[in-house]
């Protein structure tokens, strides 16, 4: 992946003022480590038609994790002839950014199963507050990801499920992750650019600062993000 210096654009009024909230939470993890995030891509090329925008939407969840600070995080993505990366553990947003941005589509079936393996691993070596996935299709056994979603929900990891398109039978096998790992799971498109970019922005604060601090900013939030912050149960 090459890595590239992005241009950062200016934060909105309405991320200036999730800012401001955030920074009324401790968002350090409980043993005074960063929080830690694995935020997972599908660059297979049926993604083609909305990357570009849902690369502008990641970024500024970066930028703004960046600023409240304490989440470190690893870009994981897979697309082509088996073709998977994942980097090292990066808190620095901007590098995150660059790297994320040097992943272009290419043709291949879905490695779902292999991604949740992956974060079983990393959850191994090391705490991992959180996985973020975005997708839209499924080309696996049902039953080996539900089996693999198993081993990593063993290692207490939420896994935030982000179904571009909504479809069947896609949403089945992302819910019962989501269920299976006491994450969440919601459906955007491109008609809906700012629920992904507030359901992201939860999940960093979640990652960073815990089911506490998630709490707080889902109680400003409200509408889909309080909906994200319901379906994670007793998840802490």
């Amino acid at each position: 992946m090459a890595d590239k210096t992005p241009t950062v654009r200016p934060t909105s009024q309405s991320v200036a003022a999730f800012l401001k909230q955030a920074a009324k939470t401790p968002m350090r993890a409980p043993d005074g480590k960063n929080g830690r995030l694995i935020f997972a891509m599908d660059a297979t090329a049926s993604r083609g038609p909305t990357w570009a925008q849902a690369m502008g939407i990641q970024t500024e969840m970066f930028q703004e994790a960046a600023t409240v600070g304490g989440l470190d995080v690893q870009l994981v993505y897979y697309r082509g002839l088996m073709d998977f990366g994942a980097s090292p553990w990066l808190s620095n947003a901007e590098r995150v950014i660059g790297l994320m941005r040097g992943v272009e589509v290419m043709s291949g079936n879905t490695q779902i199963e292999r991604m949740l393996r992956h974060a079983t691993e990393e959850a191994k070596r090391g705490k991992v507050n959180a996985v973020v996935f975005i997708g839209d299709a499924v080309e696996e056994s049902a039953d080996l990801i539900a089996a693999a979603a198993g081993q990593l929900a063993l290692r207490g990891v939420p896994v935030f499920i982000f179904h571009e398109g909504g479809a069947e039978p896609a949403g089945s096998v992302f819910r019962q992750i989501a269920q299976i790992t006491h994450g969440a799971y919601s459906i955007f498109d491109a008609r809906s650019p700012q629920q992904l970019r507030d359901l992201l922005k939860a999940v960093a604060i979640f990652a960073a600062g815990g089911r506490k601090a998630l709490e707080n900013f889902s109680r400003k939030a409200g509408g889909v993000v309080l909906k994200l912050t319901n379906q994670m149960g007793g998840n802490s």
